[in-house]
């Protein structure tokens, strides 16, 4: 898919790495919308001409309603990235002065509303309008080599392995309509929500162990956006995005 003048959704896009996918999408001429409740983000993308949605995508009745009125003022995307996700690490359960500690279950639901919940309220609604209008189109989901299973990341990790089985699931349903849908998993990328998950002993020990010694950039996993939707053989996938971390 050529991306100049196509119509893009990207949630969580207002800073960080979803920043990084609107930067990259701008350059090859797409029209990019920013779905995000980070209000000041979105007015910084405003005064550069990104039209932004106030919306929580881990809200249904909100998702619902601000993809309805993207539609009417601006007809039906032809892309939606769904970068939208919080990280959060936890254990099982922690071993304290006091006791033992369990997972709580207000963590798991906060984590997998955003990383998991989110990816299906904005696909539902978004293809629905894609397959009204016969129009081809492409979902890119973004995911991490944490589906695997990360020690401490119980709720993310659960996150993530259903991102990618709904990535499988959807690219066997929507394929035969002319929707691709395609998944990119960073492994561990230079990003302030990295730096507050996770300790700088467990990032320099990451380092050392990816053969790369260095963490990811998010202009990478932004370029690997970008080549995922124009590829137009790339389907139903997971790209691995971790300098070689998991081999």
């Amino acid at each position: 898919m050529d991306l100049a003048g196509r119509g893009v959704i990207v949630t969580g896009g207002a800073r960080g790495l979803g920043r990084a996918i609107v930067s990259a999408l701008l350059a090859r001429g797409a029209r990019v919308t920013v779905f995000d409740f980070d209000r000041e983000g979105l007015e910084a993308l405003s005064a550069e001409g990104v039209n932004s949605v106030v919306c929580d995508v881990s809200d249904f009745e909100q998702v619902r309603a601000a993809t309805q009125s993207h539609r009417d003022r601006s007809g039906v995307p032809d892309v939606l990235v769904n970068n939208a996700g919080i990280l959060r690490s936890a254990p099982l359960v922690r071993i304290t002065a006091g006791g033992v500690e369990g997972h709580t279950v207000e963590e798991w639901r906060r984590v997998l509303g955003a990383n998991l919940d989110s990816v299906f309220f904005m696909t539902v609604c978004v293809v629905a309008q894609m397959i009204a209008e016969r129009r081809k189109g492409v979902i890119v989901n973004i995911s991490s080599v944490a589906a695997a299973g990360n020690a401490g990341q119980t709720a993310y990790s659960a996150a993530k392995a259903g991102v990618n089985a709904m990535t499988a699931t959807w690219a066997k349903e929507l394929g035969p309509l002319g929707v691709r849908v395609v998944a990119v998993a960073p492994g561990f990328m230079d990003t302030p929500s990295t730096r507050a998950a996770l300790s700088d002993s467990l990032l320099k020990e990451v380092e050392r162990r990816a053969p790369l010694r260095r963490l990811g950039r998010p202009e990478e996993v932004a370029q690997a956006v970008v080549s995922s939707i124009e590829n137009d053989f790339f389907h139903g996938k997971v790209l691995e995005l971790d300098g070689g971390l998991i081999v």
